[in-house]
């Protein structure tokens, strides 16, 4: 019988994304894994020491020494980040490893791995910006070959007030809308498979009711039912990743705020002002993490002191401050009180 510590990786590899398939992770998700995966475990097979080709890479070469050479090799070019997910990757796949009673254990505490803080909120900046960029996309715009005002404020609507991820729009059905009247919610399920109900105000539930109220217009009652997309192309297909990409950033360019979206964020601006706006209204960090539906508390706790910052910001501008500044610039002995530690 073969020890399975010959087990070849590439095989293993492959069940391992399998298994993490019925966690419902997106295309993407798969394909970073795999890329993080055959990246490392091919610098183990092109050590010098002991080379050989990938596919014929044993589960036995990947000791803790091994791993530890590829990933310093795989750190050198890049960032904090990719480094911590790559590790991550890693780290699960060996959990997966033991599972399978593969290997006796998880080798991966024992190779470094990079502190990488959470990355900043990266709300649209400006004050009255979200009112300016709905109130500009609300009106059909008549430059449009096919212009959907009503479809277009629901999406936006939907990322500006429930603070829903790209992967989630995409996967909302018209039936995730529950509830009466005035009680209404929308079903979510988010990174994880973690499902959570985000209240739908009257205002929201207007917007998305005018839209499908629309959507039946444009192609029957039929295409409304329970189990169909909620948003959908202007041919009445479910739209997909860069559908909707494309869309939020021609509504950006519809209501001249593209120098108001931060780098890099594109559709995600949209959550991160959902949620910094909760953050200056006063949620609590626990109220945050679950509408964003967050697994870490950290997380959520980064809105709450973006906001502080923000607050700081505003008293520094108050023009008292800089009138004592002047102050204290004329009169140099009034200055130095400041080291009288009151």
């Amino acid at each position: 019988m073969q020890d399975k510590e010959d087990f070849l990786l590439l095989p293993l590899v492959e069940q391992f994304l399998s298994a993490r398939a019925t966690r419902k992770p997106s295309p993407h998700t798969l394909a970073a894994y795999r890329r993080d995966l055959l990246a490392v475990a091919g610098l183990v097979a092109a050590d010098p020491a002991t080379p050989l080709p990938l596919a014929r890479l044993p589960i036995r070469a990947l000791t803790a020494r091994s791993l530890r050479a590829a990933f310093a090799r795989y750190a050198a070019p890049r960032a904090a980040a990719s480094i911590y997910r790559a590790w991550s990757t890693w780290n699960g796949f060996f959990d997966f490893l033991v599972a399978e009673r593969v290997v006796s254990g998880n080798v991966m505490p024992a190779v470094d791995k990079p502190r990488v803080p959470p990355a900043p909120p990266k709300p649209l900046r400006g004050e009255e910006t979200p009112e300016q960029l709905l109130t500009g996309v609300a009106r059909a715009d008549e430059r449009q070959r096919d212009p959907w005002p009503e479809r277009d404020l629901a999406v936006l609507a939907l990322a500006l007030c429930a603070g829903l991820r790209l992967a989630e729009l995409l996967a909302l059905r018209t039936g995730s809308l529950v509830g009466r009247p005035g009680e209404r919610r929308v079903e979510v399920t988010g990174k994880g498979s973690r499902s959570r109900l985000i209240p739908v105000e009257p205002e929201l539930d207007r917007v998305l009711g005018d839209y499908l109220e629309s959507r039946r217009r444009r192609f029957g009652s039929r295409t409304v039912g329970p189990d169909s997309a909620l948003l959908v192309d202007r041919q009445g297909a479910p739209l997909r990743r860069g559908g909707l990409q494309y869309l939020v950033e021609s509504c950006y360019r519809r209501a001249g705020i593209t120098d108001r979206v931060p780098a890099g964020a594109r559709l995600h601006a949209l959550r991160h002002t959902f949620a910094t706006r909760l953050a200056e209204d006063g949620a609590s960090a626990p109220e945050i993490m679950r509408l964003l539906g967050h697994a870490s508390l950290a997380t959520s706790q980064s809105y709450i002191e973006v906001t502080a910052e923000q607050e700081r910001a505003a008293v520094r501008a108050n023009r008292t401050n800089r009138s004592l500044g002047r102050l204290l610039a004329q009169h140099p002995t009034v200055e130095g009180s400041a080291d009288r530690g009151w």
